[in-house]
C-alpha cells in the first residue's frame, strides 16, 4: 500500500473531521476529559505492543489506528481548552527532531550511532533538563524504567566497557542474593534481589536484547505451553490437580515440541 503524501493528508483530515463530529454529537465521546480517557490510553499502547511481538501486521495497523485516534482526542480537548491543537503537536514534535538532529539539519558530523544518542542526551540538557534521568516517567513500568535509566546515563559516557564486565556483575549480584538470603532480613533480600534484576536488565542492553519483550515473549510461551497442559487434562479427564507433576512435565515437553 503506497498511497501519495495527498492521500495521506486527506485520510488524517478526514479523521480530524470525525473527531469534530464525534465530540460534538456523541454523548460519550463529549464526556471524555484528559484523565478519562488515560487509562484507556495506556490499554491501547499495551495492544498495540502485543501486536508487535506477535508481529500481526493487520493487527498492528488497527493498533495504530486507536492511537492515533487518542492523539487526536487530547489534540481537540487542548483546542478546546485554547491551549494547543494538533498542528501545534505535529509543529512541537518536527522542532524538537530537527534540533535533535544537528547531524541532519546542521554541520555536525558523527560516526555512529552510539554517537547520535549521546549528542541527543547532550542537546536535552541544553534544552533545560535538570538532569539526564529527569525525561525518565516515573510510572513506567520498573524494568522499563531501569533499562531507560541504563540507556540514558550510557549517552552520557556511565558505562561498562564489555558485556563480560556486565556478566561478571551479575554473578557478582547473584552470590550477594545468595548470601542475603541465608544470613539478611526480609528487606535485604529484596534489595538484592532488585540488584540482580537491574543487573540482568543492563546485561541485556550489551547483547542488544530489549529485556521486556524478551520477558513478555517468554509469558506469551509458558500461557501456550500451559494451556496445552490443560487441553491435555481435558482431552484425559482429568483436571490439574489430579494429575501428578510428572504427568505435567510429558505434556509439558510435547508442548516444546510444538513451538
Amino acid at each position: 500500500m503506497n498511497n501519495t503524501k495527498e492521500q495521506k493528508l486527506e485520510a488524517f483530515g478526514r479523521l480530524l473531521d470525525i473527531m469534530d463530529e464525534l465530540r460534538e454529537q456523541c454523548p460519550w465521546d463529549k464526556k471524555q476529559t484528559l484523565e478519562s480517557l488515560r487509562h484507556l490510553t495506556i490499554e491501547e499502547v499495551y495492544e498495540l505492543g502485543d501486536a508487535i511481538l506477535d508481529n500481526n501486521l493487520d493487527e498492528l495497523k488497527k493498533e495504530l489506528g486507536d492511537v492515533l485516534l487518542h492523539i487526536v482526542f487530547y489534540a481537540k480537548i487542548g483546542s478546546e481548552k485554547n491551549s494547543f491543537d494538533i498542528a501545534d503537536v505535529a509543529h512541537a514534535i518536527s522542532d524538537k527532531l530537527v534540533a535533535r538532529h544537528p547531524h541532519i539539519y546542521g554541520d555536525v558530523k558523527v560516526k555512529n550511532e552510539e554517537e547520535v544518542k549521546q549528542n541527543w542526551e547532550k542537546l536535552k540538557l541544553k534544552e533545560g533538563n535538570k538532569s539526564v534521568l529527569s525525561g525518565v516517567p516515573k510510572t513506567l513500568p520498573a524494568m522499563v524504567k531501569a533499562n531507560r535509566i541504563q540507556d540514558k546515563v550510557a549517552g552520557v559516557g556511565f558505562d561498562w566497557e564489555t558485556p563480560d564486565q556486565v556478566f561478571e556483575k551479575v554473578k557478582e549480584e547473584l552470590q550477594e542474593l545468595e548470601d542475603a538470603k541465608n544470613n539478611k532480613s526480609q528487606k535485604e533480600i529484596e534489595n538484592e534481589l532488585g540488584d540482580v534484576f537491574f543487573s540482568l536488565v543492563n546485561y541485556a542492553r550489551f547483547l542488544n536484547v530489549n529485556p521486556e519483550n524478551a520477558l513478555e515473549r517468554t509469558n506469551k510461551k509458558f500461557i501456550k505451553r500451559f494451556g496445552y497442559i490443560e487441553d491435555k487434562a481435558k482431552e484425559n479427564k482429568k483436571s490439574l490437580h489430579q494429575m501428578s507433576l510428572d504427568e505435567m512435565d510429558v505434556f509439558w515437553e510435547e508442548a516444546k515440541q510444538n513451538d
